[in-house]
């Protein structure tokens, strides 16, 4: 089946990343899947959630939210409700879960780095665009409070990144597009570090039920996506950290 934008079904969409964009964060960069844009910044506060507290041990968390016409009808803003929507909560804490994954927070010392990720503009892919996105933002905060000799040790034990596969038209296909993401057959999220370590799989069949055989395809056309992820981060943030 002929993707939308004419890529293979194991390609993904153009990639940029950005660094260094926010002047005050610890950590920044703008991350781009096509016309899915997220700016991710990294916050280092001397304090850690309550109970935490006199434990030694640190925290990595994040926050979500889209702009209100980063999609095609406008959204409300959570500021507007007084609280952020099921949505944004189930995002966040996905992207939080992902990236303590690879932090070694013993090491942390009883600080919290937060990642906030912003959509700017979606196109399908915003949830995996931010943890892949924060990443980035939360390796030059670690390089800042290093240089700042707020660490002791290496806190990264692994790299980590994301990408949406699924069945579209009875293809499966890497890093959907809003347009096939809305008519795909199968959605699914895949979460993994550089060593091929699954964090977490988010799959749903959104029509007829599907095999274990076409699980384990997915599974692999994810890792081959964020292998090419996992490099890009690598070039962005040596460029980045060696200048």
């Amino acid at each position: 089946m002929p993707r939308i934008d004419g890529r293979s079904p194991s390609s993904l969409r153009p990639l940029t990343i950005t660094i260094g964009n926010m002047m005050y964060a610890e950590g920044s960069c703008q991350i781009e899947f096509g016309n899915t844009k997220v700016i991710c910044t990294a916050s280092v506060e001397e304090r850690v959630p309550p109970h935490l507290r006199n434990s030694g041990t640190g925290w990595v968390t994040a926050e979500y939210s889209m702009l209100p016409r980063s999609c095609r009808q406008r959204t409300q803003r959570d500021s507007s409700r007084n609280s952020p929507n099921g949505r944004s909560l189930e995002i966040q804490r996905l992207i939080g879960r992902s990236l303590r994954s690879v932090v070694n927070l013993d090491l942390l010392g009883e600080r919290t780095i937060t990642i906030d990720c912003d959509v700017i503009q979606a196109d399908g892919g915003t949830r995996t665009a931010s943890i892949s996105g924060g990443f980035i933002a939360l390796a030059q905060a670690l390089s800042v409070m290093k240089k700042r000799k707020m660490l002791k040790h290496p806190v990264l034990i692994d790299q980590v990144a994301a990408i949406s596969v699924g069945i579209v038209g009875g293809t499966d296909m890497l890093d959907l597009c809003y347009d096939e993401d809305s008519t795909a057959q199968v959605d699914m999220n895949v979460i993994m570090t550089a060593k091929n370590k699954i964090v977490e799989v988010q799959g749903t069949a959104e029509g007829l039920p599907f095999s274990r055989e076409r699980l384990n395809s997915l599974l692999d056309l994810a890792q081959g996506g964020i292998a090419d992820i996992v490099e890009a981060q690598n070039n962005a943030l040596k460029e980045a950290l060696n200048s």
